[in-house]
């Protein structure tokens, strides 16, 4: 401490001359460069969401990235600090002023000398996003505290402003009325198209209709399948009932009676009675051999092989009737025949109307083709009318949005005019008179290191190495020795 308060007490007037001027600099900025810094803090936020421009009629918002990201964060830092927002802030507010310099600048103009105080206004201009936060702090420093507050809320509004422009361009409502004007028409056009079509040819549904008359041609095709089978079976029954008529009687014995004949039997009996009479009245007469005789026993052998072919050989009664197969068989064939004749008519029948369901068929084939291109059309043309008419209405809605100032930022702390400096004057004197004993400290250290004089008998020995006989203190100004 003795050798750094010989030190100073040697260079003292260096010590005095330089802690002066930094405390007369330090009073000097405590009177007249005290400076009020105004402070504003933005949020940033995801408090609206902007529907996404694509040609889905519900385009689904992206929900996984709420958090605000750190270049979303810096992004809006830079757009703080953006040259057009800087330079309007300048135009609206006049800060900035004119520099030191300004004189050797004589034919500047308005847009040099708006630029020029953009770049001072940047260096003032502190923003910084607070560390792990949504926030983003903003400060300014002045003279006047009113001046201040106003630069920063002229920077909240260029801000705002600015922000909407960059994240959502002007000029969609006006597109999208363009769009939804242009496909009304369009869905106009395909309509009518469409109309015109099912007039001309006389369809309203061509798909179902088509669809109704395949139906209706399986089922005459199958009809006209079972018809050529019902032909084909109706024709073997005839074959086979004309060759079975062929084999068949048409009459059948339905009653065979057996009886004797009494009146022949009597007659024969009475007659053979009176040949035995007559015989025996011959033998009475005659011998046996008789030619008489033997006649009469002719007659009587006759009469008894009749009488007894009467007995073995009775009297046969047969009665005949129409054969019931016969005439069934025949019925059967007449009525086969008439079925035979009508399933023909049946198929021929059958055959034109599958002809002209199949050519109805191909016809409403080909309408409906057309008719779901036209009504593919006409549904595309309305899908994209009611997403313009929506898309329309979300721009409606976000330019009312844009209005009212609802966006993703928010001041979250608005600038006021400051009541108190940076720094207080007694703290800038306190600071002043370290800085000052500081400077002089330092200066008087500098002048003595530089010094090439000797200053004690110590730097003549290491200097000279030669002892020091005498040494003789110097002596004050004006003092005289005896």
């Amino acid at each position: 401490m003795r050798e750094l308060a010989t030190v100073l007490f040697r260079q003292r007037r260096v010590f005095v001359c330089a802690s002066g001027l930094v405390l007369a600099a330090a009073v000097l900025y405590a009177v007249v460069g005290t400076k009020y810094q105004a402070n504003m803090k933005v949020l940033v936020r995801r408090g609206r969401a902007d529907a996404p421009v694509s040609a889905a009629e519900n385009a689904p918002l992206d929900l996984t990235r709420m958090a605000i990201t750190e270049e979303e964060l810096n992004s809006e830092v830079e757009l703080l600090r953006d040259d057009e927002v800087l330079r309007r802030v300048v135009e609206e507010t006049g800060v900035g002023g004119r520099d030191w310099f300004h004189f050797l600048r004589l034919g500047e103009g308005n847009a040099e000398r708006v630029e020029r105080a953009a770049r001072r206004l940047a260096r003032k201009l502190q923003v910084e996003p607070v560390k792990k936060t949504n926030l983003i702090a903003i400060s300014y420093a002045a003279d006047d505290p009113r001046v201040a507050a106003k630069v920063l809320q002229s920077v909240a509004k260029v801000y705002l402003e600015k922000h909407m422009e960059v994240h959502r361009p002007t000029g969609e409502l006006g597109f999208f009325q363009q769009q939804t004007g242009e496909s009304r028409r369009q869905l106009e056009e395909s309509q009518r198209q469409l109309l015109s079509f099912s007039a001309g040819h006389g369809v309203v549904a061509a798909a179902q209709q088509r669809d109704l008359a395949l139906q209706k041609l399986s089922d005459v095709d199958a009809n006209y399948r079972q018809t050529r089978i019902d032909l084909a079976e109706t024709q073997q029954r005839v074959w086979e009932l004309a060759d079975l008529l062929t084999k068949m009687p048409e009459r059948t014995t339905t009653q065979v009676r057996m009886a004797d004949n009494p009146e022949l039997l009597k007659s024969l009996k009475a007659s053979l009675l009176d040949l035995q009479l007559k015989r025996t009245q011959l033998l009475t007469k005659f011998e046996p051999g008789h030619r008489l005789v033997q006649e009469v026993d002719q007659q009587i052998a006759q009469a008894e092989a009749t009488i007894a072919a009467e007995n073995v050989l009775p009297l046969r009664d047969e009665t005949t009737d129409k054969n019931a197969h016969y005439e069934w068989a025949k019925s059967e064939l007449q009525r086969m025949q008439v079925q035979l004749r009508g399933l023909q008519a049946r198929e021929a029948a059958t055959a034109a109307q599958e002809t002209g369901y199949r050519t109805v068929a191909q016809e409403l084939g080909e309408d409906a083709i057309t008719q779901d291109d036209l009504l593919s059309t006409e549904k595309a043309a309305q899908e994209n009318y009611l997403l313009y008419v929506k898309k329309q209405e979300e721009a409606r809605m976000d330019d009312a949005l844009d209005e009212r100032g609802i966006v993703n930022v928010a001041i979250a702390e608005h600038p006021i005019a400051p009541a108190l400096p940076v720094w207080s004057a007694w703290s800038v004197l306190v600071v002043g008179l370290a800085a000052a004993g500081a400077a002089g400290t330092g200066a008087a250290f500098a002048a003595d290191y530089v010094d090439p004089a000797f200053r004690t008998p110590d730097d003549v020995l290491a200097y000279l190495d030669s002892p020091v006989l005498a040494s003789l203190p110097r002596r004050p100004r004006g003092s005289l020795s005896a």
